[in-house]
């Protein structure tokens, strides 16, 4: 009965949200890259409806102006975790497909998000080319070098998209490490616990070349994997 209330209140809530999101966006004067993180903050407090307590961690620098995000993807309720920690000036690196989803599919492509076909090899340079572009105009991109979502407790390889953009940009990547949620939700049970979301320090790439994509691709990993382990533990002791 809970699942159902819950389910209920998504949908309803989240159709009202697409569609106002979607008019509010369209009816802007001109294309403003800040309403990814404003709608993501929106659906970030949606968390509290499937019984999850997010806490973001406070960063003790500056972010960087010009970067590229990687954050580890879980599952759907991501949309509903991760959102709560985008930057301002962010925009994120999603499927065609998304569009398809009924309502939000609009949202997210009028924001101003990059949309791509990965099933196209032919077409990855280009997409390098788009987000060194978007970088070169002082607008962050957040990509899931996973490429797909993990569906578990497990960091899978990563893709090297987002780090031969770095190095072509000549910009730091910024982890964002989100604690598992991994067989933690159900949505029958009031609450789910928590989730712990950090934003590490910016890794710089300037003294990377193009031949070195894989010794950064794997250091990016490497620091992510520990740092999520830690997250982890720090939810079960709390």
């Amino acid at each position: 009965m809970i699942a159902f209330f819950r389910i209920f209140l998504i949908l309803v809530i989240g159709i009202f949200v697409c569609f106002f999101g979607v008019v509010y966006c369209f009816c802007s004067k001109k294309k403003n890259y800040s309403h990814v993180r404003t709608f993501g903050r929106i659906f970030g407090k949606f968390s509290t409806l499937v019984g999850l307590s997010v806490e973001v961690k406070k960063t003790h620098f500056s972010f960087p102006k010009k970067c590229i995000y990687i954050a580890n993807h879980q599952n759907n309720y991501d949309m509903f975790t991760v959102s709560n920690a985008i930057p301002k000036n962010t925009i994120t690196v999603g499927k065609k497909s998304i569009l398809f989803i009924p309502f939000f599919g609009i949202l997210y492509w009028i924001t101003g998000n990059l949309l791509i076909d990965r099933k196209n090899f032919f077409n990855s340079f280009n997409v390098i080319e788009r987000i060194v572009e978007k970088v070169n105009k002082h607008i962050c991109v957040l990509i899931f070098p996973e490429g797909t979502r993990s569906y578990s407790k497990k960091l899978l390889k990563f893709k090297k998209g987002a780090f031969y953009s770095a190095i072509s940009a000549k910009v730091p990547i910024v982890p964002i490490c989100s604690s598992s949620t991994y067989k933690q939700v159900d949505l029958n049970r009031f609450s789910n616990g928590k989730v712990i979301i950090e934003i590490l320090n910016p890794i710089d790439t300037k003294n990377y070349k193009i031949t070195q994509v894989n010794h950064l691709t794997k250091y990016c990993w490497n620091i992510m994997e520990k740092k999520i382990q830690s997250l982890n533990k720090e939810v079960k002791n709390k």
